[in-house]
């Protein structure tokens, strides 16, 4: 490798650590069931916190609640995925690079 490439890994390295940081500092939010269950992650997929409505807090039916808790999770993750592959596509120049692909 000559200096030159060393220098660009470098830079890119630091830009990369410096985005993850931002990541973890950007919050998104998914909901389901009209609302009563809000999940709000990270953008490193970090659950951060679920907030369940007291509404739909019925024992009798608690197969529907495990739904909705389901969809926003899963929700959520996929916003923040398609967030954080946005802000490392722009740093990598649209490069597969392994363990920053999802």
């Amino acid at each position: 490798m000559n200096f030159s490439m060393l220098k660009q890994a470098r830079e890119l390295k630091s830009k990369l650590e410096k985005t993850q940081k931002e990541l973890g500092n950007t919050i998104v939010e998914a909901s389901s069931g009209k609302g009563a269950v809000k999940v709000i992650i990270n953008g490193q997929q970090k659950i951060q916190s679920i907030k369940i409505a007291p509404e739909v807090i019925d024992p009798d039916k608690a197969k529907h609640l495990e739904e909705l808790v389901l969809k926003a999770v899963s929700e959520a993750i996929t916003k923040s995925q398609k967030m954080a592959a946005g802000q490392l596509k722009g740093l990598t120049g649209g490069l597969k690079i392994p363990g920053l692909e999802r």
